[in-house]
């Protein structure tokens, strides 16, 4: 099972342009679960991923296990080109 973990910020433009994309991913695959947090909202939840200060990250679990982590706006092919590799 594929899991994808989302951290995004109100104030960060990228994470508002990635928005999109990420909408197009989640109904190209209704499988994968795409979980999301606020960088500034959901602290304690943030820390437990070691994220730096580039937002937005998309961390890519395949059986809990990280297999994959993008930092900043990337193209809807480069997060599919992941997603085929590991799903």
């Amino acid at each position: 099972m594929m899991k994808i973990v989302r951290i995004n910020a109100i104030w960060c433009g990228g994470c508002l342009v990635m928005h999109k994309i990420w909408q197009q991913i989640a109904e190209i695959y209704p499988d994968i679960e795409i979980i999301q947090y606020d960088y500034d909202m959901d602290e304690d939840e943030v820390k437990k991923y070691n994220v730096g200060n580039i937002l937005p990250v998309a961390i890519f679990y395949k059986d809990e296990k990280e297999v994959a982590r993008l930092n900043g706006e990337k193209k809807k092919e480069e997060i599919i080109q992941i997603i085929n590799e590991w799903k």
